[in-house]
């Protein structure tokens, strides 16, 4: 498989491309790289074009870790050319959502919060422990990562928020709770309540909270190298060889 990368110049681009580069992947090959601004890029060894069409109609899949303003351009491309489109942008709000799932009816996409095994697993826990502990346990997620980061709570956050949300067969946005500040009385019985921090080069860290009475379950998931996210976008790409159109969780490409 021929393997796009969007934003290539970007932290977890270049990963990818290391990673493409080593031999480590049998069966997928770098096709070439995408970027705003080429004149950043100093290896030679790989194409880089500024034409994301060219990207997209040489390559069998392309993985996108780009900022939200992008990503309507390369679904429109991504539907066009029929190529598989790994998108692990956060921040994504519901119009660009929809915008996911038109694309899908043309070609194989996989969106996920988080590429990481690990995570997903821990989406899974989220969701079966909220289901066997009704609403006197109250739930509280805390998620930490580098001060670059433009978007809280994170995407990975409110996926768990979610996941903990449908394990109790409720919608997320009506008990969610991402502020509190000043007086804010007595905490409300079956709200999801989210808290962030900012800071260094944290890459990432999430920790879902069951308080009960006298005892509480901690479920936390760290991030310590971005390398992780890189290979699990890889792995998606290349479940994607042969799928159908349609839109896909991580769940589907770790069978969960």
């Amino acid at each position: 498989m021929r393997i796009g990368i969007t934003g290539c110049t970007g932290r977890v681009g270049k990963i990818l491309i290391e990673e493409l580069s080593n031999g480590s992947w049998d069966g997928l090959e770098l096709s070439c790289g995408h970027a705003r601004d080429t004149s950043k890029v100093k290896d030679p060894s790989f194409t880089v074009t500024d034409d994301a069409d060219e990207l997209f109609k040489h390559s069998d899949a392309v993985i996108d870790f780009t900022l939200p303003d992008a990503l309507p351009a390369h679904l429109i491309l991504a539907a066009k050319h029929k190529t598989a489109l790994i998108i692990g942008t956060t921040g994504i709000d519901e119009k660009g959502e929809a915008a996911i799932k038109n694309a899908a009816k043309d070609t194989a996409i996989v969106y996920a919060a988080n590429m990481s095994l690990g995570v997903n697993l821990l989406l899974a826990l989220v969701e079966r422990a909220a289901a066997s502990l009704n609403d006197d346990w109250d739930i509280e997620i805390f998620e930490s990562h580098h001060k670059h980061k433009i978007d809280a709570p994170s995407g990975t956050a409110l996926a768990i928020g979610k996941a903990a949300a449908e394990g109790r067969n409720v919608n997320l946005d009506d008990v969610k709770v991402t502020a509190r500040d000043g007086v804010t009385g007595e905490r409300k019985k079956g709200d999801i309540g989210f808290s962030v921090a900012r800071g260094g080069d944290v890459v990432g860290e999430h920790t879902a909270f069951f308080y009960g009475a006298g005892e509480r379950i901690e479920l936390t998931h760290m991030a310590r190298d971005r390398s992780l996210f890189a290979r699990g976008a890889l792995q998606a790409a290349k479940w994607c060889d042969g799928k159908p159109a349609g839109l896909y969780s991580m769940k589907d490409v770790l069978g969960l």
